[in-house]
């Protein structure tokens, strides 16, 4: 192993056994649809929440650089790429349903804020 992956290699292990791990993620929208708008104002809410300090979103409209979604072969927008830590997942939706994108992201609720989460997306009858 070359000594730069190596290196690499020991800090994601050093960073995943104290469960610091520095997340990049990579945002894909279609110019300022009403879904793109909220995607983007979930993403960066979420992170801010459950990431701070440890994230770098990266927010592309595919109208403005189309090359670089046709190189992460999107088919929808808006799509949530978690680049790092491994492995990769890709998330499609306006990520509203929050439980749902930080099981996506490998990131957990406690349970008393997954029961208010569910709460909150349920609709009153």
């Amino acid at each position: 192993m070359a000594p730069a992956k190596k290196k690499a290699a020991q800090a994601g292990e050093g960073l995943c056994q104290n469960g610091n791990e520095n997340y990049v993620l990579r945002l894909y929208v279609t110019g300022l649809t009403p879904n793109s708008t909220r995607a983007i104002a979930n993403a960066k809410a979420l992170c801010e929440k459950h990431l701070h300090g440890r994230y770098d979103l990266e927010i592309i409209d595919i109208y403005q650089q189309p090359m670089l979604a046709k190189g992460e072969q999107i088919i929808a927008t808006p799509t949530l790429i978690k680049k790092l830590p491994t492995p990769l997942r890709h998330l499609v939706g306006d990520l509203s349903n929050v439980e749902r994108v930080l099981m996506g992201l490998d990131l957990h609720l406690k349970p008393d804020e997954a029961a208010a989460t569910r709460s909150q997306s349920r609709p009153n009858k």
